[in-house]
């Protein structure tokens, strides 16, 4: 029994059979916060999770709790430093360590496999939480201000500045973000999610720092928090932290912050709104979305139950109303938001089509209610629920933590329970639930009364029809335009002198050097010597080399085919990114495309294929390139993965050209929608594109150059001719990859391994190889100065230069300077006194490029100078020991970041075949913690010179003639 502190008392303890968890829930008898730890029972896990969550319930979307969370970052009574979170980027080296606002709350995680450094992070965590001393000047910085054009000059425009303003400008840009706050404007007439929590950029100025202070002190106490720890420190350690460090200094609140339940409407809502296109082709760019509210997302089997019939009905192509979707020539594609979402205190189901024409919203709804009703009626095939349930005892099973560390994860699946006073244990522990599922299904009479139940006899429905508008970005624009020209028009010589005096002590405050030694830091003897590397054993099954790791990965199993890629003919291989997107979508043999997607959802977890490109570790001309199929299945499942690879691999079938045809202008809707979420990779892709061949390959394969293409092959292959000779050239393709030498991982539990083996004989049949040459491309080198115009209220600013690949001895100094400018300079300039959410540089050892870059940017030219004006900082430094340390510290911590057992065991896999041997990587290693300043100061002289840089900036057309004003070329997307 686990003990805890006196201050709190155990509510109780919970076994997870599927996860082998504990779960222990307590609760801080003065206050009422609320504790839940998780403690893994199996050894090998040393990484420790932390997440402190307030529920934050906006009324209104000046997005008061996201421009909180920001600022109550920027100091607090124990670390009155203006920046101490960022700081602690720096002195730390953690896996994960971030803030998220979500719909209803807002939490602060963090995760480090050191505990020393895992302390000093919770000492700053604790702090800035409950002592936020939420400065009025960082509330200017963070959230939103008013400021001239020249900050000085009042003859200049007056503008809106602000991070959070800036980054709410990009993440409306997104239309799927658009689509979203749209419907749930109308699908929660009554609670927080009819606002955006983030923040309305036409809202966000009228929140007043009176306001945020008034949040803070009802939303940021002990009695709404929700404590979550995960890892193998003691429930009692954490909770000692907790009272000494804050919950004793405060007495049980007398307010509840709660989300009520939605008022249900009693008919369908049909309603039609607008967003910013200004795509010439604009005419079949509508969206037609319907929405459902469902039961709550705290009750299990109602969830469990909602997954379940949502996953029946569009987990696959083959599934009855995602292929009503996709086979339709309503549109081009499903809506990004089909599927359910449970992210919220009530569940809701979204179907509909993206790329429709704007009369096409009754039609559109028609195929829906007509499929959904027939589904009533006949119901689905019993495999196919079987199927639906597999994925989810599957989902349930996996130890993840490549994207979030598995800890980190798995508090995020409690959250939304806790946050609603629901059961915090219920979504870790569902199997007794699945288990009545199963009981359930045997009813042939099961989905159809679920559909009939949580669909068509739901009148709590909402259609949403948004149609492009392509004069409604320039008529935001000139609203906000007129709006500050009438705020400015109305100011007083003291409102004036006011606004010239903040800026001014804005930009003083910004300049200061703080004290940075009242901050815990871990130093570098607290960095291990050696990544956490894992080997693998190889053998030889029927002349096929197999390369087996075990690791923990509780039932499941990890199957990978790959072949070395040979010559590709020029012809072919500009459709190798396609290809990888459509290969596994495909029939085979005998199969249809239908067919085999039944088989995928029946056997697998996830089936894809991807090309891995890379310059060798000692030069980016010379090129290693390998193409894998990947699958992971149940154990019980992996001679049935094999068999489906096998099938999949040797009979593809290029001869469905609908299909293939359908599967373009879903990526074409998917392309264009990715673009303001990710435009500061795609802009340093596109900078970086003239550096050399593969460089220029992947901007052609997945940056602006794909998006470009993909635009144009959808409508080039509406002619039934340019369609068969796609297919044909993906047919040549195909055949081209699996002529490639061929080789085989697998990744499981150590015992079950030699099981798997015997499992592969379908995949290990003879295979010769039938390519005489390897992969090669022609050397490449270019200049780039390109701005690529799109739907975009924000830009996204890369300067790239070209450098040396991984075994250069200047190769760890490039990456370390990466951090040592962003820590020194790029921060401050881009982002607290440019406004930017985010600016930075990295080395790419993989294509021997550094790049600069700036995402959801206000300025375009201005970020451009403080990317050369960060190397005239650099030259001017003198002893910086700390800076450097902080930035080594920050290259170790991405080196050792966050993995589950199977990602860790294929990344080494994949690091040996590209030649990043274990002798390589150390001595990587060992020549970043070496680095010193001076090593920084040489590469940046030698390798960051004017005249070798290229640039690359994401924009809109309104700022056409800047871009072309400082010479860059125009590129229309």
């Amino acid at each position: 029994m686990s003990q805890q502190h006196p201050a709190f008392r155990l509510i109780r303890q919970q076994h997870v059979k599927s996860l082998n968890l504990n779960v222990d829930e307590y609760e801080h008898i003065e206050t009422g916060a609320q504790h839940i730890h998780l403690s893994p029972q199996s050894s090998g896990d040393s990484e420790n999770v932390f997440l402190v969550a307030l529920r934050t319930v906006p009324h209104d979307s000046t997005g008061v709790a996201h421009i909180l969370e920001h600022t109550a970052l920027c100091g607090s009574k124990k670390y009155p430093v203006r920046d101490p979170f960022f700081m602690m980027t720096r002195r730390s080296i953690n896996t994960f360590m971030n803030a998220f606002t979500s719909s209803d709350w807002t939490a602060y995680p963090f995760a480090s496999l050191n505990k020393k450094d895992f302390n000093n992070l919770l000492d700053v965590y604790l702090d800035a939480v409950f002592f936020s001393r939420l400065d009025e000047l960082d509330f200017a910085q963070e959230g939103h201000r008013l400021e001239f054009k020249d900050a000085s000059d009042s003859s200049t425009p007056l503008e809106y500045k602000g991070v959070v303003y800036n980054e709410m400008k990009g993440a409306m840009s997104s239309v799927p973000s658009q689509l979203w706050h749209s419907l749930c404007k109308y699908l929660f007439p009554t609670t927080t999610y009819h606002y955006n929590s983030g923040g309305d950029p036409e809202s966000i100025p009228d929140l007043s720092y009176e306001q945020l202070q008034q949040f803070y002190q009802t939303h940021y106490h002990p009695s709404n928090a929700i404590f979550m720890t995960y890892g193998d420190i003691s429930a009692y350690d954490h909770q000692q932290k907790f009272q000494d460090q804050a919950l004793n200094q405060f007495e049980r609140l007398n307010y509840s912050v709660a989300v009520p339940d939605e008022k249900r409407l009693h008919a369908t809502v049909r309603v039609q709104e607008s967003y910013p296109n200004t795509d010439d082709d604009g005419t079949d760019k509508t969206h037609v979305v319907i929405a459902w509210l469902l039961g709550k997302s705290t009750n299990l089997r109602d969830s469990l139950r909602a997954q379940l019939l949502s996953s029946v009905l569009l987990d696959n192509s083959a599934t009855p109303l995602m292929y009503a979707l996709e086979s339709t020539d309503l549109g081009n594609a499903p809506s990004p938001l089909c599927g359910l979402d449970s992210s919220q205190k009530e569940l809701s189901f979204v179907c509909g089509l993206a790329g429709c024409k704007t009369d096409s919203a009754d039609d559109v709804e028609k195929l829906i209610m007509t499929t959904l009703e027939k589904v009533a009626e006949d119901g689905v095939l019993q495999e196919d629920i079987e199927s639906a349930l597999h994925q989810l005892e599957l989902h349930q099973r996996e130890v993840g933590g490549d994207s979030y560390p598995y800890g980190l994860q798995l508090i995020l699946t409690s959250l939304t329970n806790a946050t609603h006073r629901g059961d915090p244990v219920a979504l870790l522990n569902i199997d007794d639930e699945l288990e009545q599922l199963r009981e359930d299904i045997k009813s042939p009479d099961f989905i159809k009364n679920l559909t009939r139940e949580l669909i068509l006899q739901n009148k709590h429905c909402v259609r949403l029809t948004m149609v492009p508008d392509s004069e409604m970005a320039a008529r935001q624009e000139q609203s906000e335009k007129d709006t500050l020209a009438s705020i400015k028009s109305q100011l007083s010589e003291q409102d004036v002198a006011d606004i010239i005096q903040r800026a001014a002590d804005l930009k003083e405050r910004q300049a200061a050097q703080d004290d940075e030694s009242i901050l815990p830091k871990v130093t570098l003897e607290d960095v291990p010597k050696h990544e956490d590397s894992v080997c693998g054993e190889v053998s030889s099954l029927n002349s096929t080399r197999v390369t087996s790791y075990s690791a923990g990965t509780n039932g499941l199993m990890y199957q990978q085919v790959i072949f070395k890629l040979p010559e590709i003919a020029p012809t072919i291989l500009p459709h190798l990114s396609l290809y990888s997107s459509i290969v596994t979508e495909l029939g085979a043999g005998e199969h249809s495309y239908l067919d085999m997607q039944r088989q995928q959802a029946s056997v697998s977890g996830s089936f894809n294929a991807y090309s891995s490109i890379r310059g060798t570790v000692d030069s980016n001309n010379d090129i290693n390139g390998y193409y894998t199929f990947s699958g992971k299945a149940l154990s019980r499942n992996q001679a049935a993965l094999s068999d489906l690879m096998h099938t999949s691999i040797q009979l593809a079938r290029f001869d469905e050209v609908n299909r293939i045809q359908e599967l373009v202008a879903q990526i074409r809707v998917h392309q264009e929608q990715s673009i303001t979420g990710n435009g500061h990779s795609l802009a340093m892709m596109a900078a970086s594109a003239g550096i050399c061949a593969t460089a220029k390959l992947h901007h052609q394969q997945s940056g602006l150059a794909a998006i470009k293409g993909i635009k144009a092959l959808d409508d080039a292959i509406k002619n039934p001719e340019q369609l068969q000779q796609l297919a044909q050239k993906l047919a040549d393709l195909h055949n081209t990859i699996i002529s490639g030498e061929k080789e085989i991982l697998v990744v499981g539990e150590e015992e079950l391994l030699p099981s798997y083996h015997k499992g592969l004989h379908s995949l290990c049949g003879s295979h010769q190889s039938q390519s005489k040459n390897d992969f090669a491309l022609a050397t490449h080198n270019a200049k780039i100065h390109e701005a690529w115009l799109t739907n975009t209220q924000v830009n996204f600013c890369a300067k790239s230069y070209a450098t040396v690949s991984m075994d250069h001895a200047d190769a760890a100094p490039l990456v370390v300077l990466g951090g040592f400018l962003r820590n020194g300079y790029l921060h401050t300039a881009i982002r607290e006194q440019g406004g930017a959410y985010g600016g930075g540089a990295s080395q790419d050892n993989n294509l021997a490029a550094f790049r600069f870059y700036s995402y959801r940017d206000p300025r375009m030219q201005g970020t451009l100078d403080d990317f050369d004006k960060a190397l005239d900082w650099l030259a001017e430094q003198q002893s910086s020991e700390q800076k450097i340390e902080e930035a080594i510290l920050g290259v170790i911590s991405g080196l050792d970041k966050s993995e589950s057992p199977a990602g860790r065991a294929k990344r080494c896999f994949h690091a040996e075949l590209h030649g990043r041997t274990v002798a390589h990587r150390q001595k990587f290693r060992e020549r970043v913690l070496n680095t010193t300043l001076e090593d920084l100061k040489r590469v940046a002289q030698t390798y960051l010179t004017p005249d070798k840089a290229s640039t690359a900036v994401i924009t809109s057309n309104g700022q056409r003639e800047s871009a072309e004003k400082i010479g860059l070329e125009i590129v229309e997307l």
